[in-house]
């Protein structure tokens, strides 16, 4: 396997990840995803680039918030591994450079949302130690 890095990427290059974030996202128009990848930018939010040398081959952001329940979080949001690289560990190694991260930046917890048919990553992070606490509701204000 490649030598594989994890680096946040920087707001002037937060773009690249619209391809990535294509494949898992409901939004598939370019320009509107486009548009709210930059807001995402402006707030509390960073994104974890994966990269094999210098190819972008996955990403993870992070939401960084204060929880009453439990203090300082990141939220893991919209992980996504270039098919060709699944299967390798790259997951688990990213989920253990996010709890490295957390440690060292004082942050108590990290929650995420997975959807319920994708029973796949519920093994993945019940392997990690994560546990369902509720459930995550949606509601479009139009």
């Amino acid at each position: 396997m490649s030598q594989i890095r994890f680096q946040f990427i920087e707001k002037e290059n937060i773009l690249q990840i619209v391809p990535l974030m294509q494949k898992i996202s409901t939004e598939k128009d370019e320009e509107l995803l486009a548009q709210r990848i930059l807001e995402m930018a402006d707030q509390n939010y960073k994104c974890l680039g994966i990269f094999d040398e210098n190819k972008l081959i996955g990403i993870c952001g992070l939401w960084f918030l204060t929880r009453h329940y439990c203090g300082k979080t990141v939220e893991p949001d919209h992980v996504v591994i270039d098919e060709a690289y699944q299967d390798q560990g790259i997951g688990k190694q990213l989920f253990e450079w996010i709890f490295s991260y957390c440690r060292t930046h004082n942050i108590t917890g990290t929650e995420l949302n997975t959807y319920v048919e994708n029973t796949r990553s519920h093994k993945f992070y019940y392997n990690l130690g994560y546990e369902i606490l509720g459930y995550h509701f949606l509601k479009i204000i139009e």
